[in-house]
């Protein structure tokens, strides 16, 4: 059970950071959404998860404190990068952070338990964890995929796995072009 889990976070962690290739520093840094969600940021709030939930959480310290988070950080600080936070050092990071929870997650087994300060039921499980941590990767994974689409039309599952019917353009055209009018015709019926 433990390896299953733990595979669909590493596929989760493999698709968010296949996301940011082709793209140029604007384009994985630029916020898409009012709450300016952007790649960038999504890599490094998911390093900060992996953080906290496979260091702190189980006594596991990771090897270098993170200004962006805690007391005293500004709010949202690790959803998006500075300019002067390189796209290199963020993914560094993050496959650090990602070594730090796989020795976690490799060392204990399902029932070890830890302690989630910020939770009102802070006593957990590994098991607990590993689901939490997968479940939010992979909502995150969502959030990028409809970003990258944003971009340039980029979707996709995993490289060399798009998951989407092989249809031309002019099908994905006509297909929106169908959604949006029955979205159209449902709102002229008042529902």
């Amino acid at each position: 059970m433990k390896a299953d889990l733990h595979g669909y976070l590493k596929d989760g962690r493999e698709t968010l950071l296949w996301k940011l290739d082709g793209l140029g520093e604007y384009d994985i840094r630029r916020p898409l959404t009012r709450t300016a969600t952007n790649l960038l940021g999504l890599v490094k709030h998911a390093a900060v998860g992996e953080i906290l939930y496979f260091g702190v959480v189980f006594g596991r310290p990771f090897e270098h404190e993170l200004p962006y988070v805690g007391e005293g950080a500004e709010p949202n600080a690790d959803m998006w990068a500075t300019a002067d936070e390189t796209r290199e050092e963020i993914v560094d990071r993050y496959r650090r952070a990602i070594a730090h929870a796989d020795a976690t997650i490799d060392a204990l087994g399902l029932d070890a338990v830890g302690r989630v300060p910020w939770w009102r039921e802070q006593e957990v499980t590994l098991h607990h964890v590993l689901v939490h941590v997968t479940a939010e990767t992979q909502r995150h994974v969502g959030h990028a995929d409809i970003v990258r689409e944003l971009i340039d039309g980029g979707v996709g599952l995993l490289p060399g796995h798009g998951n989407l019917p092989p249809v031309d353009e002019a099908w994905w055209r006509d297909h929106h072009r169908r959604v949006e009018q029955a979205a159209l015709d449902a709102a002229a019926r008042g529902e």
